[in-house]
């Protein structure tokens, strides 16, 4: 289990959502682009990394985010110290990418109910209408004026990353605007 002070995040629930801390949990960012690397990734992770832009795979407890062509936020429960330990002796020590902890960086907000993207809405500049259709996507966007990632894992179901640096100010920003709803 992480070993870090997590914000002071409690659970909230509004009319038509709920909003809930997901942590601790381990978040790696994953980096690479060669064949070997998808090779070495999707054995460990079992799973394969999606190639295709702002889309997301998940199996069991372990999901991967396409962030970039060579990028992806993996995270999930069953992510521990010797899955790291296997990524990182099998692509990053061989140099067929990165992988990098980004656990202390990421804070997991999930965000559950009918009212979610009404929510999302008021402070994002992002056209949700095909998003909040399509499950297993991901968006990077601003909410708040804050740097969050978006994952969609089910219907109105959505896993939002921030920065652990802003997480208290956008949790207080989402419970003002579920407030008014």
């Amino acid at each position: 289990m992480l070993n870090i002070n997590y914000p002071k995040i409690e659970k909230k629930e509004f009319p038509n959502l709920e909003l809930n801390l997901v942590e601790p949990i381990h978040k790696l960012n994953l980096r690479g682009k060669n064949r070997d690397f998808f090779t070495k990734a999707g054995k460990i992770l079992s799973i394969m990394l999606p190639t295709e832009s702002n889309t997301s795979a998940t199996i069991k407890n372990i999901s991967a985010l396409w962030l970039s062509p060579d990028e992806w936020l993996i995270y999930g429960k069953d992510i521990d110290k010797n899955l790291m330990l296997s990524l990182d002796s099998e692509i990053s020590k061989l140099n067929l990418g990165s992988v990098t902890d980004v656990s202390d960086q990421w804070v997991l907000i999930n965000m559950k109910g009918k009212n979610v993207f009404e929510v999302l809405s008021k402070g994002s500049p992002f056209d949700f209408n095909k998003f909040k259709n399509t499950k297993n996507v991901v968006v990077q966007t601003l909410l708040n004026h804050v740097d969050v990632i978006l994952h969609h894992n089910d219907t109105n179901n959505v896993d939002l990353f921030v920065r652990k640096s802003f997480s208290e100010h956008l949790w207080l920003w989402i419970n003002d605007s579920s407030s008014f709803l």
